[in-house]
């Protein structure tokens, strides 16, 4: 179930399928069918607000325990985000990779040691893919689809909110240079899902700005298939990161 789980947080929603290259490993990773592991991945999707408001739905079938690890998600992102991970990194014999630091690798800026360190990357992974994987692996303002391009931003950053930093709605999947131009300040999004920029630099003579930020002025956003994005973030942004 935790992997079914990382696995959904994973993959658009489209892509739920026993045919996906993906759900075909996974499921003979941990012995079951691909067709098994699609149901469930399916059933989960029925638990998904953003997912039944739009019109689609899921399999009705989720059982109780579906719904209990729903809820843990919700209530316990964090944790939740580390366990799920956690499995799906073993599953696909990952887990080395991601999660253990090199011998040489100093204490964290934080005064984390190694086995702290080591659960913030498996954390970070989680993000990253649960976030990236909402927005169908596309910048949600540029509709850029380049992997290597696209970061997983926090939209409440990672040091000030501890509770959300792996809450899949506390992110939104950017190109690298506006993910720099949110953290910034420089753009912002309102609360009908449209895009603001900051008028600091709104004048500049800067061709490129105006053709890579201050054009999308007013434009929408794309919606995240998954999840949806938490209002209360995009508010403490506007109040405490936007350049007003």
């Amino acid at each position: 179930m935790l992997v079914a789980f990382a696995l959904y947080c994973r993959l658009p929603f489209g892509r739920l399928h026993r045919s996906n290259p993906e759900v075909i490993k996974l499921a003979e990773a941990i012995g079951r069918s691909p067709s098994a592991l699609a149901m469930k991945l399916t059933n989960i999707a029925s638990l998904d607000p953003t997912i039944t408001s739009s019109g689609r739905v899921g399999l009705r079938s989720a059982s109780a325990a579906d719904r209990e690890m729903w809820q843990e998600m919700t209530a316990d992102s964090a944790n939740f985000a580390v366990e799920c991970q956690t499995a799906i990194l073993e599953a696909e014999g990952r887990y080395a990779e991601v999660a253990t630091p090199a011998e040489d690798l100093p204490v964290g800026r934080f005064g984390e040691d190694k086995t702290v360190q080591a659960t913030v990357r498996i954390g970070q992974s989680f993000f990253r893919d649960a976030v990236l994987g909402a927005y169908e692996e596309r910048c949600c303002i540029t509709g850029l689809s380049i992997p290597a391009l696209l970061v997983a931003s926090h939209i409440v950053p990672w040091r000030t909110d501890k509770g959300n930093r792996l809450n899949p709605k506390n992110g939104l999947a950017l190109s690298a240079l506006h993910d720099r131009a949110f953290d910034s300040g420089l753009i912002t999004i309102n609360d009908d899902l449209t895009v603001r920029v900051s008028k600091h630099h709104t004048h500049s003579e800067d061709v490129f700005f105006r053709a890579a930020i201050a054009l999308y002025e007013g434009k929408p956003i794309r919606k995240p298939s998954k999840f949806g994005i938490g209002e209360e973030f995009l508010a403490y942004h506007r109040e405490h990161i936007f350049l007003n």
